[in-house]
């Protein structure tokens, strides 16, 4: 109710200043046909009817992101269904929907470690109906690819955190290793036999595999996949990945995947057995992250909108229980404190990438 009567309001004030201002004009009109062509507008008169131009433009973009959204919006995903991007964009979605009235429907465009759907929302008209599953994968992407139609710190307008979480190390059970050590041992024996898997180059689970070959030194094949590498994964045609604790639990917990350790220097609440992967390999610390962003020139009105309804999903005790159960922990901040987030996050990558040579295939 209380959205109908802020639109209703909003609409009305557009209403009362577009009146005032086609008034002043007929008025004038009528003057100026009376006095003749030729006459000039009283400075006064002029200055309040450019007054009143310049208000409507700007009474309009608020009552707009008042009235926003008056149809569904589309939160584009650059990873397939079932990956932890996708769970949790359908996740915060729903609640998100609810908060806002209209459906957030979920557009899963994989492909190109996620340029594909960065490049649609980048190019999107700026009005808040097309709004990007924002990763790790983006602040990497913008080192490993120079020749992208868009700039994605340029083109995507931070909107809102919804949190960072570890990874884990797995491993398909015919791996014999049963933790981290004995992993690199049985690697380096069988130097570039073992197959890691990823969504794409310059994913999260690319580049943590490539930190980790930089520190302990083993050889492993990278193999991307546009589509779900779970299927080859559990089959065995590929022995590892770096995998989202949301889209690998329940196969570890099956025992369908061996967790070896996590990538965070500290115990996941999620997985409290798997120790961390910086016990073995001190320094070692990685983890995702996820949010969303806009089209660069989306109204600041808007991006504050979004923000606000963002951070209160991410607030709510069952969220953040939902969230925390999948190895995800809620954040929540500004759009500019996102932003600084982005930026600190693809100069720490950006380093990462140069190191170990990683080239767009």
């Amino acid at each position: 109710m209380s959205r109908e009567i802020k639109g209703s309001g909003c609409a009305s004030g557009r209403r009362a200043i577009r009146s005032l201002f086609d008034g002043s004009l007929l008025h004038l009109r009528k003057g100026i046909q009376a006095r003749g062509a030729t006459m000039k507008l009283p400075r006064r008169q002029f200055l309040h009817l450019a007054a009143a131009a310049a208000a409507l433009p700007a009474a309009s973009s608020i009552a707009l992101a008042v009235d926003y959204p008056t149809r569904p919006v589309h939160l584009v995903v650059g990873f397939p269904p079932g990956l932890a991007a996708d769970i949790i964009a359908r996740l915060v979605g729903a609640s998100l929907s609810e908060r806002l009235g209209q459906p957030v429907a979920i557009d899963n465009r994989p492909g190109a470690g996620s340029n594909i759907a960065t490049e649609i929302v980048a190019t999107a008209p700026p009005d808040g109906y097309t709004l990007l599953q924002v990763t790790a994968a983006n602040a990497v992407n913008a080192t490993i690819y120079d020749n992208l139609t868009f700039n994605f710190i340029r083109d995507v307008a931070p909107v809102a955190f919804i949190g960072r979480g570890a990874f884990v190390l797995v491993v398909n059970p015919a791996v014999p290793a049963k933790t981290v050590p004995e992993f690199i041992a049985y690697a380096k024996a069988n130097p570039n036999k073992i197959h890691i898997a990823s969504p794409g180059v310059g994913t999260s689970p690319h580049v943590f595999g490539e930190l980790f070959k930089m520190m302990t030194g083993v050889d492993l094949v990278h193999v991307p996949y546009r589509s779900s590498f779970y299927p080859d994964l559990l089959g065995g045609q590929v022995q590892l990945t770096f995998a989202t604790v949301t889209s690998s639990i329940g196969y570890i917990k099956a025992g369908q995947l061996r967790a070896l350790g996590v990538t965070t220097a500290t115990h996941v609440e999620a997985l409290p057995d798997v120790s961390s992967i910086a016990e073995s390999v001190p320094g070692y610390d990685a983890s995702g992250w996820w949010g969303m962003g806009a089209p660069n020139r989306t109204s600041t009105e808007i991006i504050e909108k979004l923000n606000k309804e963002i951070n209160a999903v991410v607030a709510d005790p069952k969220m953040q229980a939902r969230l925390v159960g999948f190895g995800v922990t809620p954040m929540s901040t500004t759009p500019v404190g996102f932003g600084k987030f982005i930026a600190d996050e693809t100069a720490k990558w950006g380093k990462v990438v140069k190191f170990a040579g990683i080239n767009p295939v």
